[in-house]
């Protein structure tokens, strides 16, 4: 048994006890400066669509968004037991008379939220005109492997604590 351990002692000490070349430094990190993590920029929005508004809302960000930054944008669905459920926009509802879709367009400057579809968009109920939107603008590196269908791992993967309501 000592000599089991006297071995296991000499062999973990030969391992740790190694050096070797530094090899080459890293690239610079965001502005040439080095770390730094990434985080992206978000925020909650109540917009009641109608026919004053042309069945839209365009909201300037109020931060600094970078051109290879990309906008993601998750519609309040439900609330199933207490918990509200997200969806990743474009979002559709099916009527009788027609199709409702939830959808958005982004700039450098602003986001903008619109509904269309064939349903008659003057006869639908609060209950389709008046959401909660979250805005997630994230760096495009940090969108490859994250599930974006789901705003619980965009936010976790994302750094994102909360949101401000706008």
């Amino acid at each position: 048994m000592k000599k089991i351990a006297t071995l296991l002692f000499v062999l973990a000490l030969t391992l740790t006890a190694c050096t070797g070349d530094q090899g080459p430094a890293g690239p610079p990190g965001l502005d040439g400066a080095d770390g730094g993590i990434i985080t992206s920029s978000a925020f909650e929005i109540d917009i009641n669509f109608n026919a004053a508004n042309n069945f839209s809302h365009k909201e300037d960000y109020g931060f600094e968004v970078f051109p290879s930054d990309v906008t993601l944008v998750y519609i309040l669905w439900e609330i199933d037991n207490g918990t509200d459920v997200w969806r990743l926009l474009p979002q559709s509802a099916n009527f009788d008379d027609g199709t409702l879709v939830y959808n958005f367009a982004f700039t450098q400057t602003d986001v903008r939220f619109f509904l269309e579809g064939t349903t008659n968009l003057n006869t639908l109920d609060a209950k389709w005109t008046q959401k909660a939107f979250r805005v997630v603008v994230i760096p495009a590196d940090n969108v490859d492997g994250v599930d974006i269908s789901d705003l619980n791992l965009v936010m976790k993967a994302n750094n994102i604590e909360h949101f401000e309501l706008k």
